[in-house]
């Protein structure tokens, strides 16, 4: 397997890895700490998930990294916050402008934003 493809694995997992971060977290958060709220219960999971996947980035998929901590996680935030919205116009674009399945959507969309942040991940946060 070249590097390349061997750095996407990782990054493929880490995503996995963050995501289940969030969705256990947003368990314990609604099953055991009884938030009654849905929505902010994922709220704080979420924070959880994107330190999951911050740290999982910055140790794990990009390991030759160069930059300090604090600024690879501004920017990591920054991007995670842009492509978001992105994720969030172009699914309100194909669902709510369009008419369009949002199931479909919403997978066009996550492949996108992936992409996208790998991208931006490697070239602009985690430069080595």
């Amino acid at each position: 397997m070249s590097a390349r493809a061997h750095e996407v694995f990782r990054y493929v997992l880490n995503g996995v890895l963050a995501t289940a971060v969030h969705y256990g977290v947003l368990m314990l958060n609604i099953e055991v700490f009884g938030f009654r709220s849905a929505g902010m219960a994922n709220a704080v999971a979420a924070l959880f998930g994107i330190s999951a996947s911050f740290l999982g980035s910055r140790y794990f998929v990009f390991q030759h990294t160069v930059g300090s901590f604090h600024r690879q996680a501004l920017g990591f935030g920054l991007l995670y916050g842009a492509t978001a919205a992105l994720h969030g116009l172009c699914l309100w674009l194909w669902t709510d402008r369009h008419g369009l399945d949002y199931r479909a959507g919403f997978v066009i969309v996550t492949a996108m934003q992936m992409a996208l942040s790998y991208v931006g991940n490697k070239f602009l946060i985690f430069k080595s």
